[in-house]
C-alpha cells in the first residue's frame, strides 16, 4: 500500500507487522516518534499480544529486552546517540548471549559538544559489539530492512541494528510502499527460539566462562557473522520475490560499469552522491557509486567485487576515528589489499552539516589527500589555534568558535 508518511511512522508500521511480543524503549531524539507510535499500537490493541515496557533509561531498555528475549519472546527496541552508548555494556551482553533482538538506531552525533543532528558516530562506535549493522538509504529501505532484520536475527540467533539517518530519514515525509500483514506473515514465520529459559528444562544463560573456553565462544560469534554474510544476499533475494522490490543485501552498485572512480558510502547521503555522479557522468567523468548496506559483518569480498577495476576509490564517511581517520576506509583498504588502487577518505556531514552536490562534485573531480574533511572551515580552526597559542587559558574551543562565527558577539 502506497502512503505518504513520516519515516518514523513507516518504521513503526513495519515493526508492528513483524508482531514483536515485547517492546522496551526509552525516548531520545530523533528516535522518539518510532516508539511513541508503537506504544499507541499496543495500547489500542492493534499490536497484540505485546507488552510495552516503560523503563527509566536506555540501559534498562536493552536489559529488559535481554530478559524478554532469553525467555523466548520476539523483542524490539530503538535508540540513538548517547542512548546507544548508555547501552554499551548490554549491547555486548545481548550479542554474547546470542539473543535475536532487533533495534532501530536513529543515527545522531555524539557529544560533547551537544549535537542532536545526524552523523554515524553512534553506531560506528559500537561496530565491534557483535551486532549485525544494516544501513538504510531511504525510508522505503528502512521499512524493508526491519522485516529482513527479524528474519535474519532469528535464523542466526544474533542481534541486529537497523541504522537510519536521524531527522534526514526519521522525520522526512515521503512515499513508502507498506507491505500487507499477510505478506509479512508469509515472509516472517512465528518465532522459534534456538535457546530459551524454561522452568521445565533448567539451563544457565550467561554463566561464567573462564580462559579454557572464552576464545572458542568468541570464535563461534565470529563464525555466525560469517554465516550472516552468506545468508543476507539470499534473504534479500527472497524479499524481492515476495514483495516485488530490490532491498537490502550487502553492497549495491550504481553506474559502476567501466568506472575509473567509485565512491563508496552508506546511509541517506547515497541519494545526493548519485545525483552528483549523474552530473559528473554527463560531463564525461567515468565515476560510479557503491552503496554499502551491510557494514557488520563487513562484506569484504562483495566490496572488492563491486569496486571492480576502479583506479580510485573514494570512501565518504559520516564518522571518523580521531587520530586515525576513516572507519569504513580501513575495512575497504583491507578488502582491496594487493590491488593497485588509490583509496581516499572524505569525512563529511558531521553533526548534520549539509552535504551538497556542488561540494561533492568538486571533491570527486580533483585529486584528494588520503584524508579530507569536506567543507572544513580552515580559517575558523586556525583562529582557535592562534588563540590557544597566545593564552594557556584560552577557554573552550567549541564556544570560542561559535563566537567567532557570530562576529565576536
Amino acid at each position: 500500500m502506497l502512503r505518504q508518511m513520516e519515516g518514523s511512522q513507516a518504521v513503526a508500521e513495519s515493526v508492528a507487522m513483524c508482531r514483536p511480543e515485547v517492546i522496551c524503549a526509552y525516548p531520545i531524539s530523533p528516535q522518539t516518534h518510532i516508539v511513541e507510535a508503537l506504544s499507541r499500537h499496543v495500547t489500542s490493541g492493534r499490536l497484540a499480544p505485546c507488552e510495552y515496557v516503560n523503563v527509566e533509561s536506555e540501559f534498562a531498555a536493552l536489559s529488559a529486552c535481554i530478559g524478554a528475549s532469553a525467555t523466548g519472546g520476539r523483542v524490539y527496541t530503538a535508540t540513538a546517540s548517547q542512548g546507544l552508548l548508555y547501552m554499551a555494556e548490554a549491547l555486548y551482553n545481548a550479542s554474547g548471549l546470542g539473543l535475536p533482538i532487533v533495534m532501530t538506531v536513529a543515527n545522531r552525533a555524539i557529544g560533547a559538544p551537544i549535537n542532536i543532528w545526524n552523523d554515524h558516530s553512534d553506531s560506528m562506535s559500537q561496530r565491534d559489539s557483535g551486532w549485525i549493522q544494516l544501513y538504510a538509504e531511504t525510508n522505503q529501505e528502512a521499512v524493508d530492512l526491519h522485516v529482513q532484520a527479524f528474519a535474519l536475527a532469528e535464523e542466526l540467533s544474533l542481534p541486529v541494528m537497523v541504522c537510519m539517518d536521524g531527522f534526514v530519514l526519521t522525520h522526512a515525509f515521503e512515499r513508502v510502499d507498506l507491505p500487507s500483514q499477510e505478506q509479512v506473515d508469509a515472509f516472517l514465520p512465528p518465532y522459534e527460539p534456538r535457546q530459551v529459559l524454561d522452568p521445565d528444562a533448567p539451563a544457565s544463560i550467561g554463566a561464567m566462562v573462564g580462559p579454557e573456553a572464552f576464545t572458542e565462544v568468541r570464535y563461534l560469534a565470529h563464525l555466525r557473522h560469517l554465516e550472516a554474510l552468506e545468508r543476507i544476499p539470499g534473504l534479500s533475494a527472497a524479499f524481492g520475490r515476495e514483495f516485488g522490490r530490490d532491498s537490502g543485501g550487502l553492497v549495491r552498485g550504481y553506474r559502476i560499469e567501466n568506472a575509473e572512480t567509485i565512491v563508496l558510502a552508506l546511509g541517506s547521503v547515497l541519494g545526493t552522491i548519485k545525483d552528483a555522479v549523474d552530473e559528473l557522468r554527463d560531463s564525461g567523468m567515468r565515476i560510479g557509486v557503491a552503496g554499502l548496506t551491510t557494514f557488520r559483518p563487513f562484506p569484504a569480498r562483495a566490496v572488492r567485487d563491486a569496486l571492480g577495476r576502479a583506479r580510485r576509490v573514494v570512501v565518504l564517511e559520516r564518522a571518523f576515528s580521531v587520530g586515525v581517520g576513516g572507519i569504513v576506509s580501513a575495512d575497504v583498504r583491507s578488502a582491496l589489499a594487493g590491488r593497485d588502487v588509490e583509496v581516499a577518505t572524505v569525512i563529511a556531514g558531521l553533526g548534520g552539516r549539509p552535504i551538497t552536490k556542488a561540494s561533492l562534485r568538486r571533491a570527486f573531480s580533483q585529486g584528494l589527500e588520503p584524508l579530507t574533511f569536506l567543507d572544513l572551515d580552515h580559517e575558523l580552526v586556525s583562529g582557535e589555534l592562534r588563540r590557544a597559542g597566545k593564552s594557556r587559558r584560552s577557554g573552550p574551543s567549541a564556544e570560542n568558535m561559535l563566537r567567532d562565527l557570530a562576529g565576536g558577539v
